[in-house]
């Protein structure tokens, strides 16, 4: 598979749990998202928008806090226009965004941004809930049930 998304080239973050046997990396995690993202987990604000041709559009929060839990480090976001924040993650030296594609051609700075907390990006319900979505799919994918 071809990547594009920030950092991939150096996203070689090594997963911190077992629990998703075949996800070593990264790009293991973003293949595997790739069969799950969908109109649901994506930000509602959003959906009108969301397509197959740009399956990473609001998926931001619930995807980098599932990419700590299995990676660790820490989340940090970027400012954005409205008093929202894209995020993405850090593990040590490696810097990756997996829904950084949504954007396009447009740069973004992963410099000096404040880290994220997932008590604050949670604390609404509906996230909360596509986050348990997206992890609830990425484990059947792996134990092979079925929802």
């Amino acid at each position: 598979m071809g990547y594009k998304f920030y950092g991939w080239e150096k996203a070689d973050a090594q997963a911190v749990t077992d629990e998703y046997e075949g996800i070593r990396t990264p790009r293991d995690l973003y293949d595997a998202l790739s069969g799950i993202w969908c109109e649901y987990t994506c930000a509602p604000r959003m959906r009108g928008s969301w397509s197959e041709e740009n399956r990473t559009l609001g998926q931001c929060s619930i995807t980098a806090f599932l990419a700590q839990d299995i990676f660790g480090g820490k989340v940090y976001g970027i400012p954005r226009e409205g008093g929202n924040y894209h995020c993405y993650n850090a593990v040590g030296d490696c810097v990756f965004d997996l829904t950084s594609e949504q954007f396009g051609d447009e740069a973004l700075d992963y410099e000096n941004n404040p880290e994220q907390f997932r008590e604050v990006h949670f604390a609404k319900e509906e996230k909360w809930e596509r986050y348990e979505y997206l992890r609830d799919e990425l484990k059947n994918a792996f134990s092979g049930s079925q929802r």
